[in-house]
């Protein structure tokens, strides 16, 4: 081989000239990798967990009563996007995107093993702190480290991008098969086991791998100065101190969890935004957009309340109300969590195209939202048709249509959610406005938990036609109130 070959091949793996992973950077691969298994062991444990805690002890469950089972499950959620928060930060101020990445992935290695081994609720309380902890930061930074792998104009980012979200689905997809499986068949310990073996093997990948990641995935942007590290120290211990206290005392309980959470999560609103107004770096025009994002947050809230239902209604209702017989195989209601990730790999390219197609006739940013939370609202009315059956008496092939009408909503809401967040960011607040609109996913999943508490199997109509309705109202709402929302968001659409 002549030196220009050789000096050929090795710019060709580096730089702009990579293209080793499907025309993309090697890089991205163990990126993928890790971001793949964390959905897998994510997915695949949530679904498993539901049917945990409020299982009996003599089918292998701890025996809660359901509403303070899908309470935990939605606190949990909220308090996974609550966290991301805390991974941007410490990836801003302290050890950078990549090191929070591998670090993240370690923890959720631990809290699936404490969820496979230890027994009851000591497993819970140990097994969910942890997993939130490090779901938090592994998704607040796998995106950001993606990002490092392309120069500002390579035409291939988002084509990149494209690649990461699905390995995103393919590990939602998977994991709930698998998970959901060993749990029919050998217990719950063991699907937890699954969920535990898939995340160490995404780290072993991005451990042997995170060396080919670029410098500017492991860069400090904003370092924290030396002299306040005892005051960023100090208030971690404090708040730690005083989460424990307070469980102590009984003021945060298993049955309010949901609740707490909640309340925490609006503070964090409230304050993020007031400091962003409140400021002086930014310009009246930027001030404007932050003020039009509102009407947009409060959109984002009602969708993800009643999507994230996912997690806490849609398995009860899999496990007590569908008919899961397949030609006389009864298949794990777990796997019902796999639908949703199919539509999305199916329909995420369709949508993207379409918006292209469209161009500047596409419609703009509030209406979007305001579908995406209607059409929400349409697809838990869908529910009606089938309540008051007996046990078991809606078919498979319902729950997969209401399911397809979810993925529509979600892909009308969620990548349009975080584009407007950046386009309407205030320049120095680029990465706190996409924190709000997470902050949005956090409240609306916490929410999620609390309402599901008041589902009860044997008397639906109520609880899927008032949360409908209001949907469908606060969609309406939005569309009407368009025009002045576009005035706010300014040259913004």
């Amino acid at each position: 081989m002549s030196e220009k070959d050789a000096a050929t091949i090795a710019s060709e793996r580096t730089g702009d000239r990579d293209t080793r992973f499907f025309g993309q950077p090697w890089a991205l691969a163990h990126v993928f990798g890790v971001e793949m298994w964390e959905r897998f062991s994510f997915y695949g444990m949530q679904i498993v967990l539901v049917y945990y805690l409020y299982f009996s002890v003599s089918e292998g469950g701890i025996g809660m009563p359901q509403a303070t089972a899908v309470g935990i499950v939605g606190a949990y959620g909220g308090a996974v996007y609550l966290s991301t928060i805390l991974g941007a930060w410490v990836a801003d101020r302290l050890l950078g995107s990549e090191r929070v990445l591998f670090v993240s992935a370690i923890v959720i290695v631990a809290g699936h093993i404490a969820l496979a081994v230890l027994p009851g609720l000591l497993s819970v309380g140990v097994g969910l702190v942890l997993v939130a902890v490090g779901s938090g930061g592994l998704k607040a930074n796998a995106t950001a480290v993606v990002g490092t792998l392309y120069a500002e104009r390579d035409p291939r980012r988002d084509a990149g991008f494209s690649l990461f979200y699905l390995g995103i689905n393919l590990g939602a997809f998977a994991g709930p098969l698998l998970t959901g499986f060993l749990r029919t068949s050998l217990g719950f310990h063991w699907a937890f086991g699954a969920a535990a073996v898939g995340m160490a093997l995404g780290l072993l990948q991005y451990a042997v791998g995170r060396r080919s990641l670029p410098e500017a995935a492991r860069r400090v942007p904003n370092p924290l100065p030396r002299s306040r590290y005892p005051l960023a120290i100090g208030i971690a211990v404090a708040a730690i101190a005083a989460v424990a206290l307070l469980v102590a005392v009984g003021v945060i309980r298993a049955d309010n969890l949901s609740l707490v959470v909640i309340v925490v999560v609006i503070a964090a609103t409230i304050a993020y935004f007031a400091v962003i107004l409140a400021s002086a770096r930014i310009t009246r025009a930027e001030r404007s957009r932050v003020v039009g994002f509102v009407p947009l947050f409060i959109a984002s809230v009602a969708f993800w309340s009643l999507y994230q239902q996912q997690f806490t209604v849609i398995p009860i209702y899999a496990e007590k109300r569908l008919d899961l017989n397949l030609l006389g195989w009864q298949m794990p209601p777990d796997w019902v969590q796999s639908i949703n990730p199919v539509f999305i790999i199916i329909l995420s390219g369709v949508f993207a195209a379409l918006w292209t197609r469209l161009g500047s006739r596409q419609p703009s940013t509030p209406v979007k939202f305001a579908a995406g939370v209607a059409i929400m609202g349409v697809a838990f009315l869908l529910f009606l048709p089938f309540a008051g059956g007996g046990a078991m008496s809606t078919p498979l092939l319902a729950i997969v249509g209401i399911l397809f009408v979810f993925t529509v909503a979600e892909l009308l809401l969620s990548p349009v959610g975080l584009s407007a967040a950046t386009k309407l960011a205030p320049a120095v607040f680029q990465t706190q406005m996409v924190a709000l609109f997470f902050l949005s996913v956090s409240l609306g999943t916490a929410i999620s938990g609390w309402l599901a508490q008041f589902y009860d199997p044997e008397n639906e109509v109520g609880y899927f036609s008032i949360l409908g309705a209001i949907a469908i109202a606060l969609g309406i709402a939005l569309a009407l109130a368009r025009r002045p929302v576009l005035a706010l968001m300014r040259d913004v659409r």
